[in-house]
């Protein structure tokens, strides 16, 4: 088992489809993970960091969306209910990340 730092952002339960299990982006200094729970499991999807072509933040009153584009073609990473400020946060260190 390694040190490595990971950040975890985990959305507002008070946004819709987060109520009871709701969705996480973890960020190491290899990927951005977005990790939404079920019942039984949970769905897990990432991009290398090395691949991201560029993150969206959609702000309203308190909470963004976060859309993460990778440059492979795949389907970006899409998540709603984060802070505003967590949602800069996450764009801030997917960039410092990838340098």
């Amino acid at each position: 088992m390694t040190d490595e730092k990971k950040y975890v952002f985990v959305a507002s339960r008070l946004t819709a489809g987060n109520l009871l299990f709701p969705v996480r982006i973890e960020i190491d200094k290899d990927r951005v993970t977005r990790i939404k729970p079920r019942m039984f499991g949970s769905d897990e999807e990432s991009i290398s960091l090395s691949k991201v072509a560029s993150v969206n933040i959609q702000t309203g009153l308190v909470w963004s969306t976060i859309r993460i584009d990778s440059t492979g073609g795949s389907n970006p990473i899409l998540s709603h209910g984060h802070l505003k400020e967590d949602a800069r946060t996450i764009r801030d260190l997917v960039e410092r990340l990838q340098k």
